[in-house]
């Protein structure tokens, strides 16, 4: 709240937050409307975390939904679905600056959720050359079920960090046999800015499977010194007078 010299009197520019008033001044002439805050004051680091995790869940769905397809076939829809997954992943603690429509590449953020068998999957090496191992058998894999991989990319917009997916559909001889199993082999796969999903397709059934990576570009917004400086940074915004 700040205080202005009118000539007549101290007139109060701000919000009066306990009675949801905010006052300020237009074309000379004093303005009083209801004040409504977008954000709410966290009452404790718990459940500051809790909105943040909501938060970057809802930006990596806006990312993942130009997908062609989307295989999440458990939840009243693709959407709240991929949310509660989604809402499992560490926090990551945004000031003012990327709190709006960042998205960070992590480990495990749901590609797929049905009832087929998961595939297990790591980032390896075939005869030295970088490669998406999976535990899927040879003869597993049968004529009328299909392979789509999704890759998730990490970028930096300008200022803004955001994750950007793609899909395409497996062709078998795309596919490299390792001790009995299958393996996807190129240099793509070494790329520690970028993340992998094998997810196998039949019908409207899915597997379920999850982001794997090396990129640890996230990190920085985890730990107890990001949390503080974000919570500092939104009490800064809350308290902010509006003029």
């Amino acid at each position: 709240m700040r205080k202005k010299s009118t000539g007549k009197g101290l007139m109060m520019i701000g919000s009066l937050r306990t009675a949801g008033i905010t006052v300020y001044q237009r074309n000379g002439q004093m303005v009083t409307r209801s004040s409504h805050s977008n954000e709410r004051r966290s009452n404790t680091p718990l459940q500051f975390a809790q909105r943040q995790k909501m938060r970057h869940s809802v930006e990596l769905w806006k990312m993942l939904k130009f997908c062609e397809k989307l295989f999440f076939t458990e939840g009243l829809t693709a959407y709240l679905n991929f949310i509660s997954l989604a809402n499992r992943l560490p926090a990551v603690y945004l000031g003012k600056a990327l709190m709006e429509h960042a998205s960070f590449l992590m480990p495990g953020i749901p590609m797929s959720d049905g009832t087929l068998p998961t595939v297990k999957q790591e980032l390896g090496e075939v005869n030295g050359a970088s490669a998406l191992i999976t535990d899927l058998k040879y003869g597993e894999w049968p004529d009328y079920e299909e392979l789509w991989l999704y890759t998730a990319e990490q970028r930096i917009e300008g200022d803004l960090p955001r994750v950007r997916f793609k899909m395409r559909k497996i062709l078998r001889e795309e596919m490299t046999p390792v001790d009995g199993c299958l393996a996807l082999v190129g240099e793509e796969f070494a790329d520690e800015m970028k993340g992998w999903a094998l997810v196998r397709v039949m019908n409207n059934r899915c597997s379920t499977q999850g982001i794997v990576t090396r990129c640890t570009y996230y990190q920085q917004y985890t730990t107890e010194e990001a949390l503080e400086t974000a919570i500092e940074d939104l009490m800064r915004r809350i308290d902010e007078p509006i003029i």
